[in-house]
């Protein structure tokens, strides 16, 4: 069972196991009063008055106390983080990063502003944790890039994966959880999607090309895709055909 926990450990993409660990790590080291959750959440006046930029890297590291919600955040995460890197980001690794880095300014950007907005501001001062948020994001992009899969909640009813991050938040709301946190990862995947996959169809124009600075950062193997030998794609020459 451990040799079994450990391959597929291994056999994650870069991403995903930095990812997984960081949050199992820290998760568990505030269960354990070993790191404080309060060094950890998104504040923005001791970011910008103490200079704690930790926070806006921590708050999505932590998951809150480990129960059966923080495991079934943990699958979706190695679950949809694997599927994105493995399949839609094959051996783009600097772009599945940027997408990551994209949803979690979007993420904190509507937080901050957000805060800011009478009648609202009391809503969003709760969200000080935003780890939900981008895992549910993950979520939303893979379902609108792999909208046709056919899914089962529980083994209740079926329905494709396009309706998925629909089912998880009406799910949210049956157990009682906040519906602002799957919101704001359905917002931020939205973004995304419309301008990595839909506005560049519309215009020709790609504004969420990853910097070159990310992509220094990773060097990714080129995907070749292997063509079996003799395989012809156009007719032969006529030349052929008259000695045979």
């Amino acid at each position: 069972m451990a040799q079994a926990v450990e391959e597929w450990y291994k056999q994650m993409p870069v991403i995903t196991r930095s990812y997984l660990t960081a949050a199992v790590v820290t998760t568990v080291g505030c269960s354990l009063d070993i790191i404080s959750p309060y060094h950890l959440y998104l504040n923005p006046r001791l970011v910008v008055k103490q200079y704690q930029f930790w926070r806006l890297v921590t708050n999505f590291l932590y998951f809150r106390k480990m129960d059966l919600d923080f495991l079934f955040h943990m699958f979706f995460l190695a679950r949809y983080c694997k599927l994105l890197e493995e399949n839609s980001f094959r051996g783009r690794t600097a772009d599945f990063f940027y997408m990551l880095l994209f949803g979690a300014t979007v993420l904190t950007g509507i937080v901050l502003l957000g805060g800011m907005i009478p009648y609202l501001s009391e809503s969003f001062a709760r969200i000080i944790f935003l780890s939900n948020s981008l895992t549910f994001m993950m979520v939303y992009v893979w379902s609108k890039q792999n909208p046709f899969i056919h899914m089962s909640f529980l083994g209740l009813f079926t329905f494709t994966a396009a309706y998925l991050p629909w089912v998880l938040l009406g799910f949210s709301v049956l157990v009682g959880a906040s519906a602002w946190v799957d919101l704001l990862g359905m917002i931020a995947g939205h973004a995304y999607y419309f301008l990595e996959d839909v506005y560049p169809r519309m215009t020709g124009r790609r504004p969420l090309k990853t910097p070159s600075l990310i992509k220094a950062l990773f060097a990714d193997d080129p995907v070749v895709v292997a063509r079996p030998a003799n395989v012809r794609f156009a007719p032969p020459p006529a030349e052929e055909l008259h000695q045979d």
